[in-house]
């Protein structure tokens, strides 16, 4: 499903990456792990074709990075260390906004909707204003806009930051759920 060879990614001088490459098969769930600054976000980041590689090859459900970008995008959900959610919507307005911008077709929108605010655990926030979530709950909206659309690869950067023991459990059971 991913697949990465030999990538290397440098910020003028500053090499972030350094010929790194893994693969991760279909369902299977897998972490980037190291301290900060060892470019785990700059992989994230390359991977969800925000960045272009500097050197060498990721392809994702078999299309390259560099040729079919559009197309990999669309087969991508990703969420964001710091997920950006607007206080002043209502949760179910924010993912009917992301819906739309994801291009989610107005005939199936609705369905899609109830169905990641259910998988996200959202049902009795859903028409609570976002800024008046918990942190927990902020993370599950963020969560769920990345569900949009049913992609076939999920890509998420520090799902779990700023939460509490128990809801980094809620989460992780949540991502090991969706796999």
């Amino acid at each position: 499903m991913i697949e990465v060879t030999s990538v290397s990614r440098h910020f003028g001088s500053i090499s972030a990456l350094k010929d790194v490459s893994f693969q991760v098969g279909k369902g299977d769930i897998a972490g980037l792990l190291g301290r900060n600054g060892a470019g785990k976000t700059t992989m994230i980041r390359l991977l969800a074709c925000f960045l272009p590689p500097s050197k060498g090859q990721i392809k994702i459900a078999g299309l390259n990075l560099e040729t079919d970008s559009l197309a990999v995008r669309r087969k991508i959900g990703y969420f964001l260390e710091k997920a950006p959610v607007y206080p002043e919507m209502r949760v179910v307005e924010f993912l009917e906004f992301m819906a739309k911008l994801k291009g989610v077709s107005r005939a199936v929108r609705k369905k899609a909707i109830s169905e990641v605010i259910e998988a996200c655990g959202l049902g009795e926030v859903r028409h609570r204003m976002v800024g008046n979530l918990s942190k927990g709950y902020r993370q599950r909206v963020g969560l769920s806009q990345s569900l949009l659309g049913n992609p076939e690869v999920l890509l998420l950067d520090e799902p779990t930051i700023g939460l509490d023991p128990e809801q980094i459990i809620e989460v992780r059971d949540l991502i090991k759920g969706l796999a």
